[in-house]
């Protein structure tokens, strides 16, 4: 995902603005990045040589299976690399993860933020996209290029291993308009009958479908066999997380702004087999490919989800762009520049929901 967060420091008034104007001073700007724009290295522990692991072209399939490959350990709450000989390092630079990487958020708030812009967030999940990288994995370029790049397989073995995966699962809680599911042709037999009917998963049934699809999931690293089933650690994990979430308040004095993607068919259900070739065993599922069902959203994120932040927003602004396009979109600064005082004479083409004289989520 390539939500991002903006967090502007140190309140101030109209008076104490014009002073800092004038000295030509400004109040820091923190960018609290998703993934987009990311890059990771493998660090050897003894020789200390980085490589770039994410993203590279070159050789950058068998690169991901060496280095990145990883497994959760639940005493620790992190992933680790299956190489014993190397960890994965985030490059002190201006790339995605870097502000991440470095932060206490509790900190942060507590100290220094005034205003918090949220962009692109998936604040009651990605149901779409989420649970088809849970089963089949995750394509980030077709065609040609796709020879090129990670494999869908060899991404989907590292995400069966990210917390992050299971964070973003459809919030069971959220008051859904239409609820998000997986459906799946089967085929079954009963005394000698063949006949074939559509299964429906919600997100709740949705977990015992992934415990079976997975359950005999695995890969083969450096002569031994890893068995990678569905990990019920990390959604013990991420159902905590999301209890933080939905009891979240926003600190005394913080003003909340949200901008979200619309205009765009976004996967929403997901559906595996067809009447005609029916999935008998559920682990053929993560040998398919996925047929969506679409709702109005980012591509990536829905917009019912991305706008359901559930805090006093002092604004929430839809703009029709993509996922990760919403990052540079002219407009989006310009909100931006407008929330921080530092707004520029131009106008501003977009669908705005000012919450104070809005009915809606």
């Amino acid at each position: 995902m390539g939500a991002r967060c903006f967090c502007p420091c140190f309140d101030f008034d109209d008076h104490d603005h014009d002073n800092r104007t004038a000295q030509t001073e400004l109040d820091p700007v923190l960018l609290v990045s998703g993934i987009g724009g990311s890059i990771l290295h493998s660090k050897r522990k003894k020789l200390g040589f980085d490589t770039r692991v994410w993203v590279r072209i070159l050789l950058a399939d068998l690169e991901f299976k060496k280095k990145l490959w990883s497994v959760y350990n639940p005493q620790t709450g992190y992933t680790e690399t299956l190489d014993k000989d190397t960890e994965i390092v985030v490059p002190g630079d201006d790339y995605g993860l870097y502000a991440i990487d470095i932060l206490d958020p509790s900190w942060v708030f507590l100290k220094y933020v005034s205003k918090w812009i949220c962009i692109a967030c998936p604040f009651q999940g990605a149901p779409g996209c989420i649970n088809d990288s849970l089963l089949t994995g995750l394509q980030f370029v077709e065609g040609l290029e796709s020879y090129f790049f990670v494999s869908r397989w060899t991404m989907h073995q590292l995400l069966v291993e990210c917390p992050s995966i299971y964070e973003m699962l459809a919030n069971p809680k959220f008051d859904w308009k239409e609820l998000p599911e997986i459906q799946v042709w089967r085929k079954h037999s009963k005394d000698g009958e063949t006949f074939v009917d559509l299964e429906s998963y919600g997100p709740i049934e949705s977990i015992s479908l992934f415990e079976e699809a997975l359950k005999h999931n695995e890969l083969s690293y450096d002569g031994k066999t890893v068995a990678l089933p569905f990990n019920f650690s990390i959604l013990r994990w991420a159902a905590e997380t999301r209890q933080v979430l939905n009891n979240a308040k926003l600190p005394d004095g913080v003003c909340f702004y949200n901008i979200y993607g619309t205009s765009f068919d976004t996967p929403f259900g997901v559906c595996y087999g067809s009447k005609t070739s029916p999935i008998e065993d559920l682990s053929e599922i993560c040998h398919s490919m996925p047929q969506y069902s679409y709702v109005d959203g980012d591509e990536t994120v829905p917009a019912e989800s991305a706008k359901a932040d559930g805090f006093a927003a002092v604004e929430r602004v839809a703009i029709a762009a993509r996922h990760r396009e919403l990052l540079r979109d002219k407009t989006v600064f310009q909100h931006i520049q407008r929330w921080l005082g530092v707004e520029q004479r131009v106008s501003i083409r977009s669908k705005t929901s000012r919450v104070a004289d809005a009915s809606s989520k």
